[in-house]
């Protein structure tokens, strides 16, 4: 049962976090030039040496803290959480497109080598990823549950997949329907509120 709870944790923190992410432009891009499941196999295998390795690097931070450590990483992760949100919602274009830039051109590189096209989409996933919200959140869960590693890890790959499916299947259409601004909005909005809910448990829980 707990390992049901914490992959539904992380798979709906991963999903939500992921909309709106410059990540899925990446995707819309892929899925013009590849088969969808190769497209999604390569987000699976670059989502597990981003993610999977942020939530073991995570896990391994705790098994050396001490009760009061703990409380103040966990502390500390609620408050990224939140702080990322706000940071998404008031950050000006002009930041955004700087912080992208150099990944943007990196990205470009990896696409012009010979090479097999899911594991050049895994690459572009696992740079575009780092430091990403998703992947902090998927290091602040390691963090706080270092004894479920394994379902954390499964939520992190098939939230990121499902999220990234819905934009190659519904992308168009959202896009026609709803800016991308709103929909990345409604996404750190979910952010801050998971990590206000966490707050609010650690200290009355």
């Amino acid at each position: 049962m707990q390992f049901l709870s914490m992959f539904f944790l992380c798979f709906t923190l991963i999903f939500l976090s992921e909309l709106g992410d410059k990540t899925q432009i990446l995707v819309l891009s892929f899925s013009t030039k590849n088969k969808t499941k190769n497209v999604l196999l390569g987000i699976a295998i670059g989502t597990f040496f981003s993610h999977g390795l942020a939530i073991l690097f995570g896990s391994k931070i705790s098994e050396f803290a001490t009760p009061t450590v703990s409380y103040f990483l966990n502390l500390f992760t609620y408050l990224s959480f939140i702080f990322f949100g706000i940071f998404g919602i008031i950050s000006k274009n002009y930041s955004k497109n700087s912080l992208s830039c150099n990944k943007e051109g990196l990205l470009q590189k990896i696409l012009s080598l010979k090479l097999n096209y899911v594991l050049i989409i895994a690459i572009n996933i696992i740079i575009g990823e780092f430091g990403d919200k998703t992947f902090l959140a998927s290091l602040g869960l390691g963090i706080q549950y270092p004894d479920f590693k394994l379902p954390l890890i499964l939520g992190s790959i098939f939230g990121m997949v499902c999220s990234n499916l819905i934009a190659i299947v519904f992308g168009k259409f959202l896009s026609s329907k709803f800016k991308q601004d709103v929909i990345e909005n409604v996404s750190n909005v979910l952010f801050i509120l998971f990590g206000i809910g966490g707050l609010v448990f650690e200290f009355l829980f």
